[in-house]
């Protein structure tokens, strides 16, 4: 059972863009650029880190690049059952799940970032890692100090950001210590994000949310504020908005995806921070982060990797090396393609069958060693439908 996860800002480094302008996805770059008004093949191949750094760039080339991703990994046919973001990176789990269209995300985006930019240069603020201390223990040294601190996101065990106002982030990072931290870590952010200091942009970005076009979710999206999986276009206005000023609740989701039968993270996107946390903070569940068009072949190798519950059927065999899975793009009932069964020969999107109103096609090229899926049986995303050697 897969779940994509979306980095937030931070995740952005110079040249990210580098090794996807020769990749079909990268038509999106040209298209954001449209709606936002903005140079944004330059942000993504050539802004130094300096100008990456400011949230209103940050955060349109980090989504940005994370949609390129995502459309790379969706023509290969590979879809998840869950999706989730980090801050900004909820933008991109909405679009991934039709909550949002490209173009209002960007749209979304832009606003967010330039809200959030003009709100942090309203009351200055920063951000601090506090390392191997436990989640209570944070919020009694915030609440111990006489100064604007909170607790802005709950990313892994021993390891809680707080924000808030510079002599009160170095108060609460005394205090942190005297309970058992071993590190308090400046972060270089251009704000106190997550908290209250971020009201005026809330109240910005609300307007811009109510002129975009929410719609019911086509797979659950974990929220950051409450770490529940939500489907319905109705809350999502409030919780994006709310979302500002409360702190992230990463931690609780990475548990929530485990709980609800995920056992492959993939994180899309620059960098590999949410595959770090996702390392700390759950045990049997395996972690990839896609960010260059490299990476796409060790996503589709990891997917084909034996596991008992995909393989163990009539065939009664095992995958090697060669040999890769076609798995359902969503739940429903399978019905198989007339024809098509052991020894065919396929090519990339050959169709292979349906999952109830979705065709079901093969990623790769090669000879159908057998169809595991039976006409009529109820599949669940992800779940294996055709098994073949690849060419």
């Amino acid at each position: 059972m897969i779940a994509f996860t979306f980095p937030g800002q931070g995740s952005q480094k110079p040249g990210m863009g580098e090794p996807w302008k020769d990749h079909p996805s990268w038509e999106l770059v040209e298209e954001a650029g449209s709606v936002a008004g903005r140079d944004v093949a330059r942000l993504l191949l050539t802004a130094d880190a300096d100008e990456l750094r400011e949230t209103r760039n940050a955060q349109l080339a980090t989504y940005v690049t994370s949609l390129i991703v995502l459309d790379a990994v969706e023509r290969l046919g590979v879809d998840p059952a869950r999706v989730a973001g980090h801050s900004l990176g909820e933008y991109a789990a909405l679009t991934a799940a039709g909550v949002l269209s490209f173009a209002d995300g960007i749209r979304l985006v832009t606003e967010r970032g330039e809200a959030m930019q003009v709100a942090a240069a309203e009351r200055a603020g920063t951000m601090a890692a506090v390392v191997a201390l436990d989640d209570d223990d944070v919020a009694v040294a915030c609440a111990r100090t006489d100064g604007d601190v909170w607790v802005a996101n709950h990313n892994a065990p021993g390891q809680v950001v707080i924000a808030g106002a510079p002599e009160a982030i170095e108060a609460a990072g005394i205090h942190a210590k005297e309970l058992g931290a071993r590190r308090v870590i400046a972060l270089e952010v251009g704000g106190a994000f997550h908290t209250p200091f971020m009201a005026s942009a809330r109240d910005r970005l609300r307007k811009a949310l109510a002129e975009a076009d929410l719609r019911d979710a086509e797979l659950p999206v974990l929220a950051n504020v409450d770490a529940r999986a939500h489907t319905s276009a109705a809350d999502w206005e409030n919780l994006l908005a709310a979302q500002l000023c409360s702190p992230v609740r990463w931690r609780h989701i990475l548990h929530a995806l485990s709980d609800e039968g995920v056992n492959l993270l993939v994180e899309l996107g620059p960098g590999t921070a949410l595959t770090g946390m996702a390392k700390r903070t759950l045990e049997g569940v395996t972690t990839l982060s896609v960010g260059a068009p490299d990476d796409l072949d060790k996503l589709l190798s990891t997917i084909s990797e034996p596991r008992s519950a995909d393989v163990a059927h009539e065939a009664g065999e095992h995958l090697f090396v060669t040999e890769r899975l076609v798995v359902s793009p969503g739940a429903g009932l399978f019905r198989g393609e007339p024809g098509v069964g052991p020894g065919t020969p396929v090519e990339p999107g050959t169709l292979v069958g349906h999952v109830g109103h979705l065709e079901v096609r093969s990623a790769f090229a090669g000879e159908l060693v057998d169809v595991l899926a039976v006409d009529g049986e109820r599949l669940a995303p992800s779940e294996p439908v055709a098994w073949l050697r690849s060419a």
